[in-house]
C-alpha cells in the first residue's frame, strides 16, 4: 500500500462533470497512511459539495478495496473563495448601514484584529478527550510563571471548560462607555469564555455562523491588554477541524499552534489532521505534546503505559514537527483541574509543574524562532 497505488486508483474516478479525474483535477489532499488506515480529503468549492458526495463515497470504497487497507476515511473540504457569495446565502437588496473601514491583511484575506496581544497560540487536538483544555490552562499558567503576560481564550463554544478549570463563577462586565468586555482574571492571567456569559448547564444550540460570530467578538471586543500588552494569548481550541478551526487558521494572525495528543493511534490520526490543517495555511507547528503518556502507581512505583507510549514522539519525527515532551496521567492533575485549582498555580514546586514549565519554555523558544510576524493591517 503506497500513495502511488492510491493515486492510481483515484485516477480511475471521474469528477461530476466527467471531464477529468480526481487526481488530475488537483482535488486530492495529502494522503496519510498508518497501520492500515488511509485518510485524505477532496478539496471542492462549497456549492459543489452536494454533487461531490457520491464521488466521495466512491473514492472511499475504491481505496478500501486496495490490498492492505483496513480503514479508509475520505472527507470533503469545501472552501469558498474570498469575495464569493455562499451557496445558501440569499440576496439582500436592502441598503447596508455605514461600516467601519474594512481591515484586511496584505495578500487579500480578511483578518480579525486582536489589540494588545503580541502572540496568539492555538492549543489544539482535533480529538476530544485527550486533556487539551487542562493542558492549555496549565501551559498558560506555566508561560506566566516563566515571566510572560498571558491570557487564555476558550474557543470551544459548545463545550467551554475554562470557567471550571480556573474556578471562575463571576460574569464579565462592559468597560464604561464602550462595547468592550473586561476579561476575567484568575491566578495572574486574564481569560474569556462563552461559559462566563451563560449558565454552566445551558446547551449552545447554534449554527456555524453564530459560533464564528461569538468567537470573533471574544477576540476583537475584549480588552485583552487591560493590564498591559499580552505576550501570549493561548487559545483553547475545540476538537475537530470545523468552522472555528478554519476561522482561527485563516482569519486570526496565529503565531503558532501546539498539538495535544495521547499516545494511542486513534488520537494521533486526528492530531495529524489538525497539523495538516495548520500547515496548509502556513501556521507554524510549535510542537506536539504527548498527554497521559504513562501512569506511575503512587503505591508501588510501577509504571503503566495505559494508552501506549511514544506514539506522539514517533509521529512528530515522522512528519518533521518538534516534540515538546510527555505529561503523565496523574490524579493530582485531574483533581486540581476539576476543582478549579490548576496544578501549576497551586503546586508550583511539584514534579508535574516542572514538566509544564519546561513545555512552556519550549513554546516560548518556538515563538522566538518561528519568524511568523502578524500580518500588516491596511485600510481600504
Amino acid at each position: 500500500m503506497t500513495k502511488d497505488a492510491i493515486h492510481a486508483k483515484l485516477k480511475e474516478i471521474k469528477t461530476p462533470d466527467g471531464r477529468s479525474d480526481l487526481v488530475s483535477a488537483n482535488m486530492v489532499s495529502e494522503i496519510f497512511i498508518k497501520d492500515g488506515s488511509v485518510i485524505f480529503s477532496l478539496n471542492v468549492e462549497a456549492d459543489e459539495a452536494k454533487a461531490m458526495e457520491p464521488v466521495r463515497q466512491q473514492a472511499e470504497r475504491a481505496v478500501l478495496a486496495l490490498p492492505g487497507v483496513e480503514k479508509a476515511m475520505v472527507a470533503l473540504t469545501a472552501e469558498r473563495k474570498p469575495g464569493t457569495a455562499s451557496a445558501t446565502a440569499k440576496p439582500n437588496p436592502a441598503p447596508k448601514p455605514p461600516q467601519q473601514p474594512k481591515q484586511r491583511a496584505q495578500g487579500g484575506s480578511a483578518r480579525i484584529t486582536v489589540e494588545g496581544v503580541r502572540h496568539i497560540v492555538a492549543v489544539s487536538s482535533a480529538k476530544g478527550g485527550v486533556g487539551k483544555s487542562t493542558s492549555a490552562v496549565n501551559l498558560a499558567l506555566a508561560l506566566k510563571a516563566n515571566g510572560l503576560k498571558v491570557g487564555i481564550l476558550d474557543a470551544d463554544i459548545y463545550g467551554p471548560s475554562i470557567p471550571r478549570l480556573l474556578g471562575i463563577t463571576d460574569k464579565p462586565e462592559m468597560i464604561e462607555g464602550t462595547r468592550t468586555l473586561k476579561p476575567m482574571e484568575a491566578y495572574g492571567i486574564v481569560a474569556m469564555s462563552i461559559g462566563f456569559l451563560v449558565e454552566e448547564d445551558t446547551p449552545m444550540i447554534w449554527r456555524g455562523p453564530m459560533v464564528v460570530s461569538a468567537l470573533t467578538q471574544m477576540l476583537r471586543d475584549v480588552a485583552w491588554n487591560i493590564n498591559g500588552e499580552l505576550d501570549v494569548l493561548v487559545v483553547d481550541m475545540p476538537p475537530g477541524t470545523g468552522d472555528i478551526q478554519l476561522t482561527m487558521a485563516q482569519q486570526v494572525p496565529l503565531s503558532g499552534s501546539v498539538i495535544i495528543s495521547t499516545p494511542q493511534d486513534l488520537a494521533l490520526l486526528d492530531a495529524r489532521k489538525g497539523i495538516a490543517m495548520f500547515e496548509k495555511v502556513q501556521i507554524p507547528i510549535l510542537g506536539l505534546i504527548e498527554n497521559m503518556s504513562y501512569f506511575q502507581c503512587p503505591n508501588c512505583g510501577e509504571r503503566h503505559e495505559i494508552f501506549g507510549h511514544g506514539g506522539a514522539r514517533q509521529t512528530a519525527a515522522d512528519i518533521n514537527v518538534p516534540f515538546l515532551g510527555e505529561v503523565p496521567l496523574h490524579i493530582d492533575i485531574r483533581e486540581r483541574a476539576d476543582s478549579g485549582t490548576p496544578i501549576v498555580a497551586t503546586e508550583p514546586d511539584s514534579d508535574h509543574t516542572a514538566i509544564y514549565l519546561n513545555l512552556a519554555q519550549s513554546v516560548a523558544n518556538g515563538l522566538q524562532n518561528a519568524g511568523r510576524v502578524a500580518p500588516k493591517i491596511v485600510f481600504e
